[in-house]
C-alpha cells in the first residue's frame, strides 16, 4: 500500500549552494515570495468577495518556482491549479492574472475562464482543463514538435498525484517514451486528490515508480527544496534538450489549503498538517539564507514590502479596468478562427478516374507535398499503410518522422496533434474506425474545440473517421458517430458522399486552421468511383451541393445517404432535389432554404439513428424559419434506435435505406 506522507517528526531540510552564485540564491528567494504574498493577497479578496475562486498552492511554490527558474524562457511549460509560480517566474504582469481572476477583458480569456484555465503563449505557458489529464499529452505533442524541429528545447508538464489515476496519464507517458519525446513529466505529491488521501490513490510506494514500467527514467525529490528542485530540472532539462527522452520527477509536497478555499482541510488530521507546516519551503529557505549570511531580517522585510507595493499597485490598475460587457456577435464570431481559402474551388486540370478511397489517399497525399509541416498519426498507418491503405507507401514518400505508428491511445494521440499546433505543425490523426473515437472524447471536445474560444489559439488537427455500416462489422465498427460532434460548438463536422468531393474537402479541411472531423464512409471507399481533379484544390466546408434538382420534394442528406436517394430516384423517374449537404457544421443554411422554397416537401434522410440525430436539429430549423413554404409534414429517415447488428439480415432493417423508400411515398401522396 502507498505509504503516508510524513514520519513522526520531519527532518530538518538541507541545503547545498552546488556552487550556485548569492545573485541566484537570492532570485530564488525574492521568486519564492511572489505567488506567496500573492496568494495571501487574493485569499482576503476571496473573503471579500472580489474573486470567485481559489485554488490554493501555499506550501507548494518551490516545485513551480524551481523548475520554471531552471527552464529558458522560451520552453513551454502545461501548468496545474497550483502553479502561480510559474506565471510570476515567468514576469507576466499582475494586473493581467488579477484581470483574470476577476474576469475582465484585460485578462487571458476575455471572461471566458476563470483561475488558471488559461493559455499566455506569449509567455510560453498553457494552462490546464479541469480533467487534470489531457495537458501532459499536450507536453509530449510540443516536445515531438521541438523534436522534428531540432530546436533543443524541452516541454515541461505538471500533474497531481490524484491526476496519476487517469488513462491520459498513461497513454501519455508511453507514447512520450516509445518516441523518445523531449518533455519532463512532474508529479506534484501533495497528500490528498480533494479528500482523497494517497493510500486511497495508489497502490505502489513511489508514484516515480510507474515510469520504470514504461522504461523511462525517473525521480524522487523533495518538493519544498527550492535548490533540490532548481538543480534538479536544471540538471535533467540540459541533458533532455541534448539527449532527447522523457523523464518522470515525483516531487513530495503537501496542500495546506483545502483543494479550493470551500472545501477546506477538517479530513486532514493535525499531525499531518504540523509536520508539513515545519517543512515550509519560504520559512526553511530563509533560514538557509540568514545561517549563510546572505540575507538579513532587515533585507527581508523590504523584499516583502517591494512585492506587497507591485501587488497593491496592480491591484489598482485591475480594479480599474472595466468589466466584461456582453457581446453576442463577438462570442459566436471567436468560436471559430476566421479562415478563407486561397485555394482554388475546382480543379481546372485534368480529371482521373478514381476510386473513393483512392481520392482521400490523393488529397492527403498532394497536402503532404504542400506542407512539410504536415504530420499524420495513427494505429498501422506507416509500414502497413493503414488497415484501408490511405497511406501505402506514405512512409517511404514522406519519412517515418511524418507518417507515425502509434500505440493503441487515441488520446493521448490527439492531444500530441493539439501539442503539435502550438508549435506551429498541423496533425491528421487517423482512427481505425470511427467508433474508437470514443476513448479519445474528452480531447475532442474539451480541448480542441474550445481552445479557439478560451484563449484564441485554433487548433489544426483533422480527425479522420472511417465511418458507417452496410459492411456487417457489427456494432462497434460500424457506427455513425457524427451527430456526437455536431452538438460541440468549436468542431467543424465534414462528410462527404463524391470522391471529388472527398478529395477536395480532406485538403480543406487540412488547410483550415480550426479541428476538424473528417468523416469517410467505409462502404463507399472501394464500391464507389468517380471522375477526380489531378490540381490541388479546396472544396469549401460549409457549402450544400445538389446532387440534383427537382420539384415534387426535398431529400436533405449526405454521405452514403444521397446514394440512397439518387439510386432510388434513378429506379423511380423521381422528380426530386437531392441536396447533399457535405458539411454539417457549418451548415450552407442557404441551399436548405432554396430547395425547401421550391418544393414544399422535406424528408431528412441520415444513416445515424433516428433519436438525436442531426435530422431533428433540421426538421427543427425548417419548422421554425421556412414552415409557410411547407405543404406536407416534415419527414425523417434514418436507422433503428438500437446498436448497429452484425447479421446483414438484421443490418438491412436496422438502415433506412427500405423504410426512405415508403417515407418519400407517403410525403409525395400527402
Amino acid at each position: 500500500m502507498a505509504k503516508k506522507m510524513a514520519p513522526a517528526k520531519p527532518a530538518g531540510m538541507q541545503y547545498s549552494r552546488n556552487g550556485l552564485d548569492e545573485e541566484t540564491l537570492l532570485h530564488l528567494y525574492r521568486q519564492l515570495l511572489r505567488p506567496r504574498l500573492i496568494e495571501e493577497k487574493m485569499l482576503i479578496l476571496l473573503r471579500q468577495g472580489r474573486i470567485s475562486k481559489w485554488f490554493s498552492g501555499i506550501g507548494q511554490e518551490a516545485i513551480s518556482v524551481g523548475t520554471t527558474e531552471a527552464l529558458l524562457k522560451e520552453e513551454m511549460i502545461f501548468t496545474m491549479h497550483r502553479n502561480l509560480g510559474v506565471f510570476t517566474s515567468r514576469d507576466i504582469p499582475l494586473y493581467r492574472l488579477f484581470a483574470q481572476w476577476q474576469g475582465k477583458d484585460a485578462g487571458f480569456t476575455k471572461g471566458r475562464d476563470r483561475s488558471f484555465h488559461f493559455g499566455a503563449p506569449a509567455f510560453n505557458i498553457i494552462g490546464m482543463i479541469s480533467h487534470l489529464g489531457p495537458q501532459l499529452s499536450l507536453a509530449a505533442g510540443v516536445a515531438l514538435a521541438n523534436k522534428l524541429s531540432a530546436e533543443n528545447q524541452v516541454a515541461l508538464a505538471f500533474t497531481g498525484e490524484g491526476g496519476t489515476s487517469e488513462g491520459e496519464f498513461h497513454e501519455a507517458l508511453n507514447t512520450a517514451a516509445v518516441w523518445n519525446l523531449p518533455v519532463l513529466f512532474v508529479i506534484e505529491n501533495n497528500g490528498y486528490g480533494l479528500s482523497t488521501p494517497v493510500s486511497e490513490q495508489y497502490a505502489c510506494e513511489n508514484l516515480a515508480d510507474r515510469g520504470l514500467g514504461y522504461g523511462m527514467e525517473s525521480h524522487i525529490i523533495d518538493g519544498n527544496n527550492i535548490l533540490e528542485v532548481y538543480e534538479t530540472f536544471q540538471r535533467l532539462s540540459a541533458d533532455v534538450r541534448e539527449n532527447p527522452r522523457p523523464v518522470l520527477v515525483e516531487c513530495r509536497t503537501f496542500r495546506m489549503r483545502g483543494h479550493e478555499e470551500a472545501s477546506g482541510t477538517k479530513y486532514v488530521p493535525q499531525e499531518l498538517m504540523d509536520y508539513w507546516a515545519e517543512k515550509d519551503p519560504i520559512a526553511n529557505y530563509e533560514q538557509f539564507l540568514l545561517s549563510e549570511g546572505l540575507i538579513t531580517e532587515e533585507a527581508i522585510e523590504e523584499y516583502k514590502k517591494s512585492i506587497k507595493e507591485e501587488i497593491n499597485e496592480n491591484l489598482e490598475i485591475a480594479y480599474d479596468l472595466p468589466k466584461v460587457s456582453g457581446n453576442i456577435d463577438r462570442e459566436l464570431d471567436d468560436v471559430y478562427a476566421p479562415y478563407r481559402s486561397e485555394l482554388p474551388e475546382k480543379g481546372n486540370g485534368p480529371t482521373t478516374e478514381m476510386r473513393f478511397v483512392d481520392a482521400i489517399s490523393a488529397g492527403l497525399k498532394q497536402a503532404m507535398e504542400n506542407n512539410p509541416e504536415l504530420i499524420l498519426m495513427g494505429q498501422d498507418i506507416a509500414d502497413y499503410g493503414g488497415v484501408f491503405k490511405i497511406t501505402d507507401g506514405f512512409k517511404e514518400a514522406f519519412g517515418g518522422e511524418r507518417v507515425r505508428n502509434t500505440p493503441l491511445c487515441e488520446s493521448a494521440i490527439l492531444g500530441i496533434g493539439l501539442g503539435l499546433s502550438l508549435k506551429g505543425y498541423k496533425a491528421m490523426v487517423e482512427m481505425q474506425f470511427a467508433d474508437f473515437v470514443t476513448v479519445g472524447f474528452n480531447q475532442i471536445v474539451n480541448n480542441l474545440a474550445k481552445l479557439h474560444y478560451r484563449w484564441g489559439h485554433a487548433p489544426n488537427v483533422v480527425v479522420r473517421m472511417p465511418s458507417g455500416g452496410s459492411v456487417g462489422a457489427g456494432p462497434f465498427h460500424s457506427q455513425s458517430n457524427e451527430a456526437w460532434f455536431t452538438h460541440t460548438p468549436g468542431l467543424k463536422v465534414v462528410y462527404p458522399a463524391t470522391p471529388e468531393d472527398a478529395k477536395g474537402l480532406l485538403i480543406a479541411s487540412l488547410e483550415d486552421p480550426n479541428p476538424v472531423m473528417f468523416f469517410e464512409h467505409k462502404a463507399l471507399y472501394r464500391s464507389l468511383s468517380g471522375l477526380v481533379p489531378e490540381d490541388y484544390y479546396a472544396t469549401p466546408i460549409g457549402q450544400a451541393r445538389f446532387e440534383r434538382r427537382g420539384t415534387k420534394a426535398s431529400v436533405i442528406t449526405y454521405g452514403m445517404g444521397v446514394h440512397w436517394a439518387a439510386k432510388l430516384a434513378d429506379e423511380a423517374e423521381l422528380d426530386i432535389d437531392i441536396l447533399d449537404l457535405r458539411s454539417l457544421v457549418p451548415l450552407d443554411y442557404d441551399a436548405i432554404r432554396e430547395s425547401v422554397q421550391k418544393t414544399g416537401r422535406v424528408i431528412i434522410l441520415h444513416e445515424d439513428t433516428l433519436f438525436g440525430g442531426i435530422g431533428g436539429e433540421l426538421s427543427a430549423y425548417i419548422a421554425e424559419n421556412l414552415f409557410e413554404y411547407l405543404d406536407a409534414p416534415i419527414m425523417r429517415s434514418a436507422s433503428l434506435d438500437t446498436p448497429v447488428p452484425f447479421s446483414s439480415e438484421l443490418e438491412k432493417d436496422f438502415l433506412p435505406e427500405k423504410r426512405f423508400r415508403d417515407q418519400l411515398d407517403q410525403l409525395l401522396s400527402y
